[in-house]
C-alpha cells in the first residue's frame, strides 16, 4: 500500500473513510501521538520510520487494519437479540425435512430387504394373481406373506385330490346366496361368475338351469309326497304309489331363457305351485357346479338389477350371450 493513502475510523461510525492526501506527511513522533483505537493510519513504507515508531503503535495498527477490513468485507451484524456481532450459520435443513429423509430412508431400506429376501415363486404368484381373478381369490389376503401364501397353495392342491393335472376349472371357495325381495312367482335368480362365460360355461349353467325346470314342471318338488325321506334303508323300505298318485301335484309354471351380460347371468322364474324346497335343489346342483366346472361368487334370488346390467341390450359384441330353455 501507498503512503500517500489513508483512512481514519471514528469510534462513533463502522465505515472507513478516506483522508486528505496531505495527513499522510506525518513524522514518527506524530504518528505515536495517535491514539490507535481513534485513528488508524497505514504504517509508513520506510523500515527506518517503523523501527522508530513505539511497538504498541505498530502492533495495534497492523492487527486493527487488517482485522478490521476483514470483518467488513465478510461479516453481516448479527440479527439475533444478543447482538454480539456473529451471524450463526444454519444448517440449511429443517427439523420436518430432516425427519422426511429419514422416513424415506426408511422405507428404502424396508423394500431394499424385502427386494433380496422375498421368494421367486411367491413374486411369480403375485404377477399371475394380476390377470387370474381365480387365483386371487384362493391367495386372498395372503398375498405379501409368503408363509401364508404358502398354505392356501396347499390348501388347494389337496382339495384337488391325488390326481393334480385333473382338468377342474371350478374354484375353491364357496359362492354367498342372498335373497332381496324374493317372489317365486315373479322373480329374477341372479348369477355372478369369476368373469366372463365362454361357450361351454353358458352350455354347462344353461344346461343345469333347464334340467332343474323339467324336473319342477313334472312336479318333483313336491313335500306332500315324500315317503322315503325319514325312511330307513336298512330294511325294505315300502312305497304306496297309489298315495304318490293321489297327491295334488306341484309343478313350475313358467321360466325365461339364461342370459349373460359380462360376468353376470339371470333367469327368470315363475315357481307356481312347487314348494320352496326346490330352491335348496337348485343350490345343491350349483355348489357341485361352481367347485367342479363354472366359479360362481354369488346367487341372488330376487332383485331387478344388479352390476351394470343394461335392459334391453342383447348385442353379442357387448358381452351379451344366452342359453335358450
Amino acid at each position: 500500500m501507498e503512503t500517500s493513502c489513508a483512512y481514519a475510523r471514528c469510534t462513533s461510525f463502522t465505515r472507513w473513510k478516506e483522508l486528505p492526501p496531505s495527513s499522510c506527511s506525518l513524522s514518527a513522533a506524530q504518528f505515536s501521538a495517535v491514539p490507535p483505537y481513534n485513528v488508524f493510519l497505514p504504517l509508513p513504507t520506510s523500515r527506518k520510520l517503523q523501527q522508530q515508531m513505539p511497538l504498541h503503535v505498530v502492533a495495534v495498527a497492523k492487527k486493527d487494519f487488517r482485522g478490521s477490513v476483514d470483518q467488513e468485507d465478510d461479516t453481516e451484524p448479527s440479527t439475533s437479540e444478543g447482538g454480539s456481532g456473529k451471524s450463526a450459520k444454519g444448517s440449511g435443513t429443517t427439523a420436518r425435512g430432516r425427519r422426511l429423509l429419514k422416513v424415506r430412508e426408511e422405507k428404502r431400506k424396508r423394500d431394499q430387504e424385502r427386494l433380496h429376501n422375498y421368494p421367486a415363486w411367491a413374486k411369480v404368484l403375485e404377477d399371475a394373481c394380476r390377470n387370474d381373478s381365480e387365483l386371487r381369490a384362493v391367495l386372498g389376503d395372503s398375498i405379501g406373506n409368503p408363509d401364508l401364501m404358502r398354505k392356501r397353495v396347499e390348501e388347494r392342491v389337496r382339495t384337488r385330490g391325488r390326481n393334480i393335472t385333473k382338468s377342474k376349472s371350478g374354484s375353491v371357495l364357496a359362492f354367498k346366496v342372498s335373497f332381496r325381495d324374493f317372489n317365486p312367482l315373479d322373480s329374477y335368480i341372479w348369477f355372478e361368475l369369476y368373469g366372463s362365460p365362454s361357450d361351454r360355461d353358458v352350455d354347462i349353467l344353461g344346461s343345469v338351469i333347464q334340467s332343474w325346470y323339467v324336473m319342477g314342471r313334472l312336479g318333483a318338488f313336491n313335500t306332500a309326497n315324500l315317503q322315503l325321506a325319514n325312511s330307513s334303508m336298512e330294511h325294505d323300505p315300502l312305497y304306496d304309489a297309489d298315495k304318490g298318485f293321489k297327491v295334488m301335484p306341484s309343478s313350475f309354471h313358467d321360466i325365461s331363457d339364461v342370459e349373460f351380460q359380462d360376468n353376470w347371468g339371470r333367469v327368470w322364474v315363475d315357481l307356481g305351485t312347487a314348494d320352496i324346497f326346490s330352491i335348496d335343489v337348485l343350490l345343491n346342483c350349483l355348489t357341485v357346479l361352481s367347485s367342479e366346472y363354472l366359479g360362481i361368487q354369488q346367487v341372488v334370488f330376487g332383485g331387478r338389477k344388479l352390476g351394470d346390467w343394461e335392459e334391453g341390450m342383447t348385442s353379442t359384441e357387448f358381452g351379451y350371450k344366452s342359453f335358450k330353455i
